[in-house]
């Protein structure tokens, strides 16, 4: 019974091919929108995982926040971090491996006949360290170098190819802004982070030597410390915001002027909130699914519509109704599973295709295509069942009628 329902459900359907296809077309397009919207989403948080994977879940971040003005009630930058507080910290804070001053500015940067805008930070060996980072070639700061603001510094690999090519940038002198500094290292690649920043656009100086020469002020606007593998890095920011809260006079019950920022947290939010943009974007691309449905279910009933006489004599000559229903419900749900496979596949590929704008790789994760396919199936006995209850009701003396 069902070999003979199949057979009569696939010869009726190839021989309105076109119809068949256009019918399908929605499921494609649905089923398509879902996988790629689905696979592009698991694609991002891998990247963002492997990021911060990167730059390594013990390490620890510290940003100046804002204040309130008193009296006012506007917001204004807190005052920023000292020597002091990088002192304290690695003195009072246990749990701590390494901890680094930053101070930066955006400044162009000359060399030759090149020039070209890029970071400048102001730190120690340590920002290396706490960053898991490694050098290409070249070496890091001497003690001496770091506390006599000798002027020397290390690049990043964005900056020695816009201002060097690939020709070997060590001992070469570059300007920043005014002020000459030898290259005595260069970093290896670290390649765009995950908010499309580059990282490696930088150029390291020695903290001193940069608040002297260009900033102009000892000031520190945030610092990265790395815990050791085995602390507790919840614990460990928890002792830095008491420790810079009681140095910076913020009393109880008032809201901190800076931000403490463990990787390992950050990690989890950012995966949660990829997560929920993943499952949201598939939820409106599952809209056109719910409209292939409703096509699929219209032109079947169209389908019955144009076929009354077909089941009609079916029906006069001995079918059952219940054969009647199982061939347009097999109908619905090979148009269904047909644009289904197809629409797993343009998923996949549009996907793979978005790599080519999007930094983020090709993840494949076999649940989603089963999940597609079995909702294809269900959404063609959903939409088919409607079309085939009516076509399997027909009064075969009625139908016979409108031959």
């Amino acid at each position: 019974m069902f070999r003979e329902a199949f057979s009569l459900a696939t010869t009726a359907l190839v021989r309105s091919a076109l119809r068949s296809a256009l019918t399908a077309l929605g499921i494609v397009i649905g089923v398509a929108s879902v996988v790629a919207m689905v696979t592009i989403g698991r694609g991002t948080t891998e990247r963002v995982t492997e990021e911060i994977r990167r730059l390594g879940t013990q390490l620890i971040t510290i940003r100046l926040g804002q204040e309130a003005r008193a009296g006012t009630g506007a917001r204004v930058d807190a005052k920023p971090f000292d020597y002091e507080d990088v002192e304290a910290i690695r003195q009072q804070v246990r749990g701590i491996k390494v901890v680094a001053p930053l101070s930066f500015q955006t400044v162009r940067v000359v060399a030759r006949r090149a020039n070209w805008a890029a970071v400048v930070i102001g730190t120690e060996n340590e920002f290396i360290e706490a960053r898991r980072w490694r050098l290409d070639s070249g070496r890091v700061f001497t003690g001496h170098e770091i506390y006599s603001g000798k002027n020397v510094c290390i690049i990043g690999s964005t900056v020695r190819e816009k201002l060097f090519g690939q020709a070997d940038a060590l001992g070469e002198i570059v300007r920043i802004q005014s002020i000459p500094c030898e290259v005595i290292g260069v970093l290896t690649s670290r390649g765009q982070t995950g908010l499309s920043q580059d990282d490696d656009n930088i150029v390291v100086m020695p903290v001193y030597g940069f608040q002297r020469r260009i900033q102009g002020t000892p000031d520190i606007q945030s610092m990265v410390a790395l815990a050791h593998e085995n602390a507790d890095t919840v614990r460990v920011k928890n002792q830095i915001e008491g420790l810079l809260r009681e140095r910076r006079g913020i009393g109880f019950g008032q809201g901190d002027n800076f931000h403490v920022l463990e990787m390992r947290q950050v990690a989890e939010a950012t995966a949660g909130a990829s997560r929920v943009l993943t499952s949201l974007l598939a939820a409106i691309a599952a809209v056109s699914l719910l409209v292939g449905g409703i096509g699929v279910m219209n032109i079947m009933l169209v389908s019955v519509t144009e076929r009354t006489t077909e089941i009609g004599i079916r029906l006069a000559i001995g079918a059952l109704p219940s054969q009647v229903r199982t061939q347009f419900l097999l109908e619905a749900v090979i148009l269904a599973l047909f644009g289904g496979v197809l629409g797993i596949g343009a998923g996949l590929g549009l996907a793979a295709a978005a790599r080519i704008w999007l930094p983020v790789p090709f993840v494949l994760d076999p649940l989603i295509i089963i999940v597609a396919f079995l909702t294809s199936a269900g959404i063609g006995v959903v939409f088919g069942w409607i079309p085939a209850v009516r076509a399997a009701r027909l009064d075969p003396i009625r139908a016979l009628r409108n031959q």
